[in-house]
Formats: structure tokens, C-alpha cells, sequence
């Protein structure tokens, strides 16, 4: 494997897990079912080994078929690929993140996960209802019980055998240090909104220094505006390096030691996420020191309520 596929498929090894997460993953929040499922097929094909769900996408199953599509063809063994999925805000309850987890389980058709985040630190109230709303449209929480609570029940799946890995989503770094303080297991990775415009920096500090991985979602900030790939110091980069500027800001993420999620539903899209290469170190400082935009794209971590997930019941 020459220095080019290394860069590409790189592994992050989990401080507080077994085994070590593709730096460079597919994430599958993707509406159309059909769709979704060729995109995640097309994925594995190309060379992804990450994939990351949710309970929430309402669209595991899709990817539990696609897996085991790509299984049946010898695209992709088990062992070799990566699984994250994600606890919804409604199943917080220490009694409901059991039942939660072996759901996704199924829906999956796997028999362990490699890693099981709560999708947000926020709380809704316990049952079916997946986006509880009060009569001016706002977000209804559960003040019955606290993300300690949930997280130690997460801890429980990890001493059970079938969760190789746990962590967080959507937090931020006073809420993360809460865990990290308290917690027996320390979480294996957290995952955020994290790209050029949103270095997060200092959570990434911290982040290595309690060996979590960082994994960035909406690393090319999910074509909203400001697009980070008009930005001119990565179009510029991308210029001198033969590379496109979606490839530069991938390629920074994963250079300064984070992992990565990307999504797209057109093939050659998907073989450019991952058709990823090391960048100059110059490059790296200039992004570092000259890209001045600043902003975040998703409140969800002020709400709990993901800004690219479509709202249902």
C-alpha cells in the first residue's frame, strides 16, 4: 500500500474502545430509501469502511440490506467495516437504552455494534413520539433524568459485549468534560459539526488529551452557505495541489487527526470524498492561519434538535 492509499485509509486507533475507527467515513442520513441504499453500496465499493447511522434517520434497515448486499458480494467483510448508530433524544431513560441499542441491532442485522453514540445530550420525553413539540413548536424536554444517568446505561452495553465502543454527539465542551469526569468508561469518540469554519480547536485539545476521536460531521459544511468549498484560500490550495477543494478540506480534517463523515448520493461525489491525499504542510498552516470565516450550521447543540435531519413524529 503506497503513502497515498495509507493517507486515505487511515484507522484512528479507540483509547476507550476495542479496535480503531476509518478516519474517512460515509454517513447515511439520507431521505430516499431507494437511493440511500445504492449510495451506501456504492460507498463500500469505492473503499469507505466507516458507516454512520442513526435511530433517528428512520433508515437502518436500509443500511443493515446494503451491508449485507455488500457482505454477500465479498465487496466487504464484517470485520473489516466500521459501524456507528445513534440513541435518540426520546430513549434516554436508563430502562429504554437497552431496548433502544438491540433495536438498532436488528434493524441493522448485526450482531454487535462498533460504536453507539447519544445522538444529543438533550432529553425528550420517553416513548414514541420521536419529536415531541409544545403549542408554540418548541421542543418539549425530559427533566427526569440526566445525561450521567444515560451515559452510565450506555457503559452497561460495553460491560454486555455487543458495543465495542461508546460516545457522544452534538455536544459541547463543558458538557463533555462533565462526562469525562464522572465517567467509568470515557467516551471513544464524539461527534460534531466540524470543518474549516468550525476548526474546534479547543475541542480537539481536549479531545486528544483524553485519547477521544474527534469525528467531524458536515465537514464540507453540507453545501450551505457559506460554501467552504468557494472558500478562495482552499480553492487556491486545490489549484496548486490538483486537487478539488471538497478533497483539500477532507484532507485537512483527517491530517489534523480527526475522523470524518461525508454523504452524497451521486457516485462520482462519493469516489472524490475518498479519493483523499496528504497536503503540504504550508497548505495546512494556510488554512490554519488564513481562513477568517467563522460559523456554526446546525444549532443542534443548543436545541438537541439536529438542523439537517427532516423533523417527523
Amino acid at each position: 500500500m503506497n503513502a497515498f492509499e495509507r493517507f486515505r485509509n487511515t484507522r484512528i486507533p479507540l483509547a476507550h474502545g476495542v479496535g480503531a475507527i476509518p478516519a474517512v467515513g460515509f454517513g447515511t442520513l439520507i431521505p430516499d430509501r431507494i437511493v440511500a441504499k445504492q449510495a451506501i453500496k456504492v460507498a463500500l465499493e469505492v473503499g469507505f469502511r466507516h458507516l454512520d447511522g442513526a435511530e433517528v434517520y428512520r433508515n437502518e434497515d436500509v443500511v443493515g440490506d446494503a451491508m449485507r448486499e455488500a457482505f454477500e458480494a465479498g465487496t466487504v467483510n464484517r470485520e473489516e467495516l466500521f459501524v456507528t448508530t445513534k440513541l435518540w433524544n426520546n430513549n434516554h431513560r436508563p430502562d429504554r437504552v437497552k431496548a433502544a441499542f438491540e433495536a438498532s441491532l436488528r434493524r441493522l442485522q448485526l450482531d454487535y455494534l462498533d460504536c453507539y453514540l447519544i445522538h444529543t445530550p438533550f432529553a425528550f420525553p420517553p416513548g414514541d413520539e420521536q419529536h415531541p413539540r409544545n403549542e408554540q413548536d418548541e421542543p418539549i424536554y425530559d427533566a427526569g433524568v440526566t445525561l450521567v444517568e444515560t451515559w452510565r446505561a450506555m457503559e452497561r452495553l460495553v460491560d454486555e459485549g455487543r458495543c465495542r465502543a461508546i460516545g457522544l454527539s452534538d455536544i459541547t465542551l463543558p458538557k463533555l468534560k462533565e462526562i469525562v469526569a464522572v465517567a467509568r468508561i470515557k467516551p471513544a469518540v464524539v461527534q460534531v459539526e466540524c470543518h474549516p469554519y468550525l476548526p474546534e480547536w479547543e475541542l480537539l485539545d481536549f479531545c486528544r488529551q483524553h485519547g477521544i476521536v474527534l469525528l467531524a460531521f458536515a465537514p464540507l459544511g453540507h453545501g450551505m452557505e457559506p460554501r467552504i468549498t468557494d472558500d478562495p484560500v482552499i480553492k487556491a490550495i486545490a489549484q496548486r495541489v490538483e486537487k478539488t477543494p471538497a478533497q483539500v478540506a477532507l484532507a485537512w480534517a483527517v491530517q489534523r487527526g480527526t475522523a470524518l463523515l461525508t454523504t452524497s448520493t451521486n457516485p462520482t461525489h462519493i469516489r472524490e470524498n475518498f479519493d483523499i491525499s496528504l497536503l503540504p504542510e504550508d497548505a495546512m498552516q494556510e488554512m490554519q492561519n488564513r481562513i477568517t470565516t467563522s460559523i456554526r450550521l446546525n444549532a443542534v447543540v443548543e436545541t438537541g434538535v439536529p438542523g439537517f435531519v427532516p423533523r417527523r413524529g
